[in-house]
């Protein structure tokens, strides 16, 4: 079913979620400070606005990807906010990685001007928004959920209702810490091996079938056997979804000792100027600790 879908934030996820939506028949209108990725999605078919407002007026459905709480609030409910321009029965679809705080918060203040709201953060990285099958985690009420399922599987494959609002969110905040930790572990058991002087490339292929085997070990060690860390999730993205796990973690009184180590390491590789490197330049960290380097024989 076609909708009519604005998206604010054409990022290194949004534009190919963006263009996702389009080739499922959808009619799109976006924005986004980059006035270059406008243009680029203009030019195959999307219609610019100036605003998250303008976005509104001209949206039945509207989804944000954007870097923080803070920008999802000002996008939202701040001057020129999606709020100030959003028709009563519209659906906003938050995207990002935010605290369920707020995303809470936000779902209040749209619920008073009759517009419905979802928090709907993604996993999956670059590489399946790309092709279009990511992982959708969404919080909201059942019946908003259902009215805008033909946008989520524009974009995702595997596309689950949680829970309430802040669902979602929560749930993505426990993928970060399983996923990050996942690479931290791997990246030790890399630079063991490395030290050790055993080829490391054969190794994964050793351990890659049995329980040790994962999809983070497949994404990501290729990428560091060629030295790749080009981002498709930063350094900096997932710095601050564990500093939100984290953070929500103490509000609810849950010890994550693995997971507070997990953010020293990502501040310490933040000091190194390894921000804007993809999260498996986590082996970096531990590469300078040993002195040695993890790649191809």
């Amino acid at each position: 079913m076609e909708r009519k879908v604005g998206f604010i934030g054409l990022g290194i996820m949004g534009k190919p979620m963006s263009l996702n939506l389009m080739k499922a028949g959808h009619t799109l209108t976006v924005f986004d400070l980059n006035q270059e990725a406008v243009n680029s999605l203009v030019e195959t078919g999307a219609t610019a606005a100036s605003s998250p407002k303008e976005v509104a007026e001209n949206s039945d459905v509207i989804i944000t990807m954007l870097p923080a709480s803070h920008h999802v609030k000002a996008v939202v409910s701040g001057e020129k906010g999606i709020l100030e321009g959003a028709k009563e029965g519209s659906v906003i679809i938050d995207m990002s990685s935010i605290t369920p705080e707020v995303s809470r918060e936000l779902a209040e203040e749209a619920a008073k001007k009759g517009v419905g709201m979802l928090d709907a953060p993604v996993s999956g990285g670059e590489p399946k928004a790309i092709d279009g099958t990511l992982a959708i985690m969404v919080g909201g009420k059942e019946e908003v959920f259902e009215s805008v399922q033909s946008v989520l599987y524009g974009m995702g494959k595997d596309v689950t209702l949680v829970g309430d609002n802040g669902c979602g969110v929560t749930a993505k905040l426990a993928n970060q810490i399983i996923v990050n930790l996942n690479i931290a572990a791997m990246s030790e058991a890399l630079v063991l091996a490395a030290k050790a002087g055993i080829n490391v490339e054969k190794m994964y292929q050793a351990i890659r079938g049995g329980l040790a085997g994962s999809a983070v070990l497949d994404a990501k060690v290729p990428m560091i056997l060629d030295r790749n860390f080009v981002a498709g999730g930063s350094i900096a993205i997932n710095m601050k979804d564990i500093t939100n796990v984290m953070d929500t973690a103490h509000e609810i009184g849950v010890p994550l000792p693995l997971s507070s180590q997990l953010l020293e390491i990502f501040h310490a590789l933040k000091v190194d100027g390894k921000i804007k490197d993809d999260h498996g330049s986590i082996v970096r960290y531990y590469e300078k600790l040993a002195n040695v380097e993890v790649k191809r024989v």
